[in-house]
């Protein structure tokens, strides 16, 4: 019985089309021709919420979807050689209704399913993934228990955990010599999981959280004309009297106050976190490491800039376009099995190929700080060291990860 049905780069884009096409080439020499149709489907749940603190993050319709689109576009560059086709369906849908989205995608043939949604909805999609054998991949949800004691042998990582990105930005800070934190969270339980981690984090790279607060949300519209007056006035008294710190943390996942931080403390001190410099996956702005031709390409195909989603579900796409290249199969276990092992690796734009934890299935990768104009500074900084990979110094190792779902799994 599979398993996971037991357990319920290039510098520029000459160089990346040069070794795109050479790679191809290669394996059209040396592969015997075999014919893959890969169907994979993308699952976007979409939840009601609060207009942003800011129109500039504005949800587009597209968004995830867009990156699907260029995924596919990618990988047919290689599968033309080799006779492989990819075909993605993508499908919206809301906590209610995201379960008969899936049944319709399996109804489909659909054996590989990109699932851009939150915690609770990612477990029970997950689980009726595994029963039907397919493999899903995580482009949304953070949650550190995801890749901890909730995790699923059919669910794999693409988005990086809450633990990952805290410890990107404490690595940043300790780097600089700041290691007196004051850490500001939200009070709704998204935002109090977010501190946590900051708290871990803290723990782990030698940082002293001097003060905590919450800045508790009291509901009602982010955007009135009166709104950041309010704001003007609450954070500065809310911020007063604190005790000594070199650096302010935010930890607000619901976007409720965080933005309005760094210009109304009563201390000037830098802000990180969910404000000022902020832990991404991917921004607009990026552009080392060849990264220009991923923005140029995704801004002609879609005429916006790339955001997170978007690049996650592209990097989850291009993952399964790796593997079945290498693989040469479109099994779900075969592909999980290559995805998870030694020989496994993808450029991704950041500098070094990333890999996965075949403990419990989190891709390893780079974590950009970005300023909401450029990126600052890349994590894992220069420093921190770890025995198998510098990357791994972000979010759970090993031996913390309580995750038996994998083979690799902790022992």
């Amino acid at each position: 019985m599979p398993r996971f049905l037991a357990t319920a780069l290039p510098v520029a884009l000459s160089m990346a089309m040069s070794w795109t096409l050479s790679l191809a080439l290669s394996l059209a020499l040396t592969t015997p021709a075999a014919a893959l149709d890969v169907l994979a489907g993308v699952l976007r749940v979409d939840y009601p919420s609060l207009l942003p603190i800011s129109r500039y993050d504005l949800r587009p319709g597209d968004l995830g979807f867009a990156g699907a689109i260029l995924a596919d576009e990618d990988n047919a560059t290689t599968g033309q050689f080799l006779g492989h086709s990819y075909e993605t369906v993508t499908r919206s849908a809301t906590p209610e209704t995201a379960e008969a989205a899936l049944e319709a995608l399996l109804q489909q043939g659909v054996r590989f399913v990109v699932v851009d949604a939150r915690g609770p909805e990612l477990l029970a999609l997950s689980d009726r993934a595994a029963a039907a054998g397919a493999l899903v991949f995580n482009a949304r949800a953070s949650d550190t228990a995801l890749r901890d004691t909730e995790c699923r042998g059919n669910l794999l990582h693409i988005a990086p955990s809450d633990a990952m990105k805290a410890d990107a930005v404490a690595q940043f800070a300790i780097w600089k010599n700041w290691p007196e934190w004051m850490l500001v969270a939200g009070s709704n339980l998204t935002d109090q999981s977010l501190a946590e981690a900051y708290r871990r984090a803290a723990r782990k790279f030698g940082a002293k959280i001097t003060e905590e607060r919450v800045f508790v949300d009291r509901g009602g519209a982010r955007r009135t004309d009166s709104g950041h007056v309010l704001v003007q006035r609450q954070l500065p008294v809310f911020m007063q009297g604190a005790k000594a710190h070199d650096v302010v943390i935010a930890a607000d996942a619901s976007d409720y106050f965080a933005a309005y931080l760094p210009y109304h403390q009563w201390d000037p001190r830098p802000v990180m976190g969910s404000a000022g410099l902020r832990p991404v996956t991917m921004h607009g702005a990026h552009e080392a490491w060849g990264a220009t031709q991923l923005q140029t390409r995704f801004e002609k195909l879609t005429r916006r800039v790339i955001q997170e989603e978007d690049y996650n579900v592209w990097l989850a796409l291009r993952v399964l376009g790796e593997a079945v290249t290498r693989s040469a199969s479109t099994d779900p276990e075969v592909i999980e099995t290559y995805i998870l092992s030694d020989a496994f690796e993808l450029a991704a734009f950041k500098g070094q190929k990333v890999t996965f934890r075949n403990w419990n299935g989190q891709l390893r990768q780079p974590i950009l700080l970005y300023d909401g104009r450029i990126t600052v500074s890349v994590s894992p900084q220069d420093g921190f060291l770890h025995q198998v990979t510098a990357l791994d110094t972000l979010g759970l190792d090993r031996p913390e990860s309580n995750c038996t779902a994998f083979q690799g799994g902790s022992q």
